[in-house]
């Protein structure tokens, strides 16, 4: 059956951003032995056009998920909250996700597992920002005030809330909204929004282009080296595809080294994807790129979550990753 794509292009000076909205398309590929025993031969693997999963673009373009007899299409989404349907569906059969989304879905019950680690924050990788012109000057100032978000209840929001009780505020204090991270700097600029919680690229593309102005960095203090972003599938999935699961994370393992050692491979992959030039590309600020996903690292965002009350009870994230494979 054809899938029918609706793109948008937002341009923002040099800057040209591409989102692919609603390219989900008809269900996930039907399963196909692979050359090397592989349950499915072919995958679909959802991400947002922003650094973080940058390892799934390296090991498309070094052939390491070739080496391993395994196809992957690359699905774009909006966030992890937003894609969780879609593996629950069996439209995507992996997606990146960011970890607040996948412990809060994991708190109200859903089957699913982490199999990959992807993205930790470093300062200035998520900021919140405003129009040059905005009254706003601080985070104390966003009282009363809308905050675009790219999904609501995720590492967005929460990032944001610890932001606001350090300045004396709260949650209730703020009115969150969703907007995609591409469109963003646009709908702010049109009044949608006071503020926005926006990563790379689009923190340089909206400083460069529109004249946004951070007035807070939210990865510092509590959330200062918090694991962001991991690759998730349903536990039937990973039940159903021990193989192929194993091979995807042999291949994107290799590719997170090789990203983590050498930000010329990031430089190069980035424009393949997200449609910023090569000089934005160099110019980014980064976090960082794990190779393994560590529990004890992880147990850190479900403890942030539980003190913000985005879970009723504490959560040991051992239960919620997929083992990893044995060579």
């Amino acid at each position: 059956m054809a899938r029918t794509l609706r793109c948008h292009v937002l341009v923002l000076g040099s800057v040209a951003v591409l989102a692919l909205t609603g390219c989900s398309g008809g269900g996930a590929s039907p399963a196909s032995t692979g050359p090397n025993g592989l349950e499915k031969a072919t995958i679909k693997v959802g991400a947002l056009p922003i650094p973080d999963p940058v390892a799934l673009y390296i090991a498309q373009a070094k052939g390491f998920f070739k080496e391993e007899g395994l196809a992957v299409e690359p699905v774009t989404i909006t966030g992890g909250a937003a894609a969780l349907p879609q593996i629950e569906s069996g439209a995507l059969d992996i997606t990146q996700t960011n970890y607040v989304s996948s412990i809060l879905a994991a708190g109200q019950g859903k089957k699913i597992k982490l199999v990959a680690d992807m993205y930790r924050a470093a300062p200035n990788t998520f900021e919140i920002m405003v129009p040059k012109d905005s009254p706003i000057q601080r985070v104390a100032d966003l009282k009363g005030k809308t905050v675009l978000v790219n999904n609501l209840r995720n590492i967005a929001t929460l990032a944001v809330t610890t932001q606001l009780r350090a300045a004396g505020l709260s949650e209730a204090d703020v009115k969150f909204a969703e907007k995609p991270f591409p469109e963003m700097g646009n709908a702010i600029t049109a009044g949608q929004g006071d503020a926005g919680w926006i990563t790379e690229p689009f923190i340089t593309a909206n400083k460069n282009a529109l004249g946004f102005r951070t007035i807070a960095d939210t990865m510092t203090g509590p959330t200062a080296d918090l694991p962001i972003a991991g690759w998730m599938a349903t536990d039937e999935w990973v039940r159903q595809n021990p193989k192929t699961l194993a091979a995807f994370q042999r291949a994107i393992s290799k590719a997170q080294r090789l990203a983590s050692g050498d930000r010329k491979e990031i430089e190069a992959a980035l424009p393949t994807y997200t449609k910023i030039d090569a000089k934005t590309a160099a110019a980014i600020t980064l976090g960082a790129y794990p190779s393994t996903l560590e529990a004890a690292r992880l147990q850190k965002v479900a403890d942030l979550m539980l003190e913000y009350k985005y879970i009723n009870g504490p959560i040991d994230v051992k239960s919620l990753i997929a083992a990893s494979p044995g060579g």
